[in-house]
């Protein structure tokens, strides 16, 4: 009898903590990881870091496996232009059961920088972004250094880019000004209720500026901010026992920007 009355607390000690558990990822925070080098310099692949769910409100996209239980967006609050946004693409809608159980990004999970708001004009000319017919500050810093998977040191062009909301960031540019394959597009209107994203890394992005592949993202889409790093590693996610020997320790617990 004693034997199962500690076993029963242990269970309900266990699903309480589950629970919890279950609470916080669906309702306040979630984890995940960068799986691709579309947001370099800011995230890096083997980043892992948290998302609030609570920042703009929730949709059935917010919940895991996004279930059709309500249409719309409630407890609604509007993103800022220059947020660093986790959400799901437009074209490809469905979630992958496995990820959404581990809280890792799915495929149909994207991680971006909301460039236009509403109503914006956004167009990219000759490499330069420009909001409102109006192009943004770009600054040149010091190169971004990094090694590809053969082993090659590369040199990358980095810049300071600053929105017309102030907010500041890095970009990188591999190509030269007016030579990247998405150096030049359309005008583009964001719709109502929609947002228009690109990746820090502009010449190695797809982004809203692919109209076929992502385009403009529908406020229901969205998951929540990134707010900050937890883990950074330059191990694969499988090498587990690589993980302590690859740690970044310099990006642990960053804010991001």
């Amino acid at each position: 009898m004693i034997k199962e009355s500690k076993l029963k607390k242990e269970l309900k000690s266990f699903g309480l903590s589950l629970l919890v558990v279950m609470i916080i990822r669906t309702f306040l925070l979630q984890p995940f990881n960068i799986p691709s080098g579309s947001m370099i310099p800011t995230l890096l692949i083997g980043d892992y870091l948290v998302v609030s769910k609570f920042s703009y409100g929730y949709s059935r996209y917010s919940l895991p496996f996004a279930p059709k239980l309500f249409e719309g967006r409630y407890l609604s609050s509007a993103p800022k232009q220059g947020d660093v946004v986790v959400f799901t693409n437009p074209k490809d809608k469905r979630p992958v059961w496995y990820d959404h159980l581990l809280g890792l990004s799915g495929d149909a999970d994207y991680i971006k920088r909301l460039i236009g708001l509403p109503g914006d004009k956004v167009q990219v000319i000759k490499g330069v972004l420009h909001i409102n017919e109006k192009p943004v500050t770009l600054e040149r810093t010091k190169d971004y250094h990094t090694v590809d998977s053969n082993g090659r040191v590369l040199v990358i062009p980095q810049f300071w880019e600053t929105l017309p909301n102030g907010v500041r960031h890095l970009i990188l540019k591999s190509a030269p000004f007016g030579e990247g394959n998405l150096d030049d597009t359309p005008v583009f209107t964001v719709p109502e209720d929609h947002y228009f994203f690109m990746g820090d890394n502009r010449d190695n992005s797809k982004d809203s500026r692919v109209l076929e592949a992502v385009g403009y993202v529908e406020k229901d889409l969205l998951i929540g901010r990134a707010e900050a790093l937890f883990f950074s590693t330059e191990a694969k996610w499988y090498e587990v026992w690589n993980w302590l020997f690859d740690i970044r320790y310099n990006r642990l617990f960053k804010l991001i920007k």
